[in-house]
């Protein structure tokens, strides 16, 4: 009996599945499945919770506070937004300008010497943010 498949290559005991890597054509079907809307607010809440951690508005608090990745996360919320709002409904894009805000607010709060008005994370899309 060959050691190779009809093929040509190698046989193997087991299917790349069942060795546990991931199943691409099962992913890409998933992902060919969800709206366009979903995925830009599944990335804009996932942008919005990792510039909370980094602006230390989590239970831990300071302790992964870090102000200058949290300015890089806001600054592409906010161009993701803007990118974005002819493509998804009030509906979508409100709740996330609210959270938009709070954290250019957060990020102000949080700022030792904090930015001129119009010059803070963001703000050259959404415009000065004011508390």
């Amino acid at each position: 009996m060959s050691d190779t498949s009809p093929e040509g290559s190698p046989a193997s005991a087991e299917s790349p599945a069942a060795a546990g890597s991931p199943d691409f054509d099962d992913m890409t079907r998933d992902i060919a499945e969800v709206p366009a809307v979903e995925v830009l607010v599944t990335v804009a809440v996932n942008l919005m919770s990792a510039a909370a951690v980094k602006l230390g508005l989590t239970e831990e608090g300071d302790k992964y506070k870090d102000l200058d990745e949290a300015r890089k996360l806001v600054h592409a919320l906010a161009g993701l937004l803007d990118a974005s709002a002819t493509e998804i409904s009030s509906f979508h894009a409100a709740p996330l300008r609210d959270g938009l805000k709070s954290l250019q607010l957060a990020f102000r709060e949080a700022s030792v010497v904090p930015d001129e008005p119009g010059q803070g994370p963001g703000e050259k899309y959404t415009g000065p943010v004011y508390g």
